[in-house]
């Protein structure tokens, strides 16, 4: 078990990690700040207002692009998963789908995020 959970790498649904699409900027970056934990490290206004925002050396980013949010998100590896269940919990996220999948022979726990600008993330981890 992990002393603290961990963000480890995310990968995007779509094209871009540091881009995902949200209608604002500020408003996504308050979210993800309060319930990811993630802290600010970019911004940026050209060609669209951009931030990128980062947590335990993993970034993720958000752009105002006109992109449907609904149909994006990124999968994001994490150590310690039980333990990173319990703090989105305890920040008031609602989480679905606490189960067990398998991708190339390897059996990850997983859970899934929806966020209030729609985007969907795949919190997952390896078993052992």
């Amino acid at each position: 078990m992990a002393d603290k959970p961990r963000f480890s790498a995310a990968f995007p649904y779509q094209k871009d990690v540091l881009a995902l699409p949200v209608t604002d900027i500020d408003v996504a970056a308050r979210w993800y700040s309060d319930h990811f934990g993630m802290t600010e490290v970019e911004r940026h206004q050209d060609p669209v207002p951009t931030v990128v925002l980062e947590r335990d050396g993993t970034r993720i980013g958000f752009a105002v692009t006109g992109g449907d949010a609904s149909q994006d998100g990124a999968a994001i590896l994490v150590s310690g998963i039980a333990e990173m269940k319990a703090e989105l919990e305890g920040k008031g996220v609602d989480l679905g789908n606490w189960r067990v999948d398998e991708r190339k022979g390897q059996k990850l726990q997983v859970f899934f995020v929806v966020a209030p600008d729609a985007l969907c993330y795949y919190f997952y981890e390896p078993i052992s």
